[in-house]
């Protein structure tokens, strides 16, 4: 058997297998790149102690604003109850400056309710904010550790495999939390 030792035909075959080998290699390469890893920030969140603190605060800012409230109340109800009794002994024009002083002291508790709810929620977003930050760049720089390309939160993940690396742990242990 004679083989056509063709040099062009050589060079075609030496070519195509070092494209396979080039393809192989690459797809490898970036298989071996690709890490992916989940965290349940929330649950990161809850743990760290700056988010007690942050909680406590807005418990306490929430308990002066109940207190304030409580007194508005409690005025309300005096008011009220000293108009149920004098109700017929009163004459028209007091009547219903008491009924206007009644409405406009509902009113005030209506407004009240809805700024102190807008300020506790201002308050915790305040508070809350540099807790999130640093819990993001602890993930990143866990992440980057890792050599994790995508981190995706556990709690907005419909499946994850065994082979996306869990780096709560490793999260925790850079803030130092048990």
């Amino acid at each position: 058997m004679t083989q056509n030792l063709n040099p062009r035909k050589i060079m075609k075959r030496a070519l195509k297998i070092c494209l396979v080998a080039i393809l192989v290699a690459i797809a490898g390469f970036a298989n071996a790149q690709q890490k992916f890893g989940h965290i349940d920030s929330n649950a990161l969140i809850q743990v760290m102690p700056e988010t007690k603190a942050a909680m406590e605060a807005v418990d306490n800012e929430g308990k002066n604003l109940e207190s304030q409230m409580k007194t508005m109340q409690d005025e309300y109800n005096k008011k009220l109850t000293e108009f149920s009794q004098q109700g017929d002994s009163l004459s028209e024009i007091v009547k219903q400056a008491k009924i206007e002083d009644l409405q406009s002291l509902e009113q005030r508790i209506r407004n009240f309710q809805q700024v102190a709810q807008q300020q506790l929620q201002q308050k915790n977003a305040e508070l809350m904010q540099p807790v999130i930050t640093k819990a993001n760049e602890a993930i990143e720089a866990v992440a980057k550790e890792q050599g994790v390309i995508y981190v995706f939160d556990a709690s907005q993940v419909l499946y994850k495999s065994n082979e996306s690396i869990d780096l709560l742990p490793l999260v925790k242990a850079k803030l130092g939390i048990q």
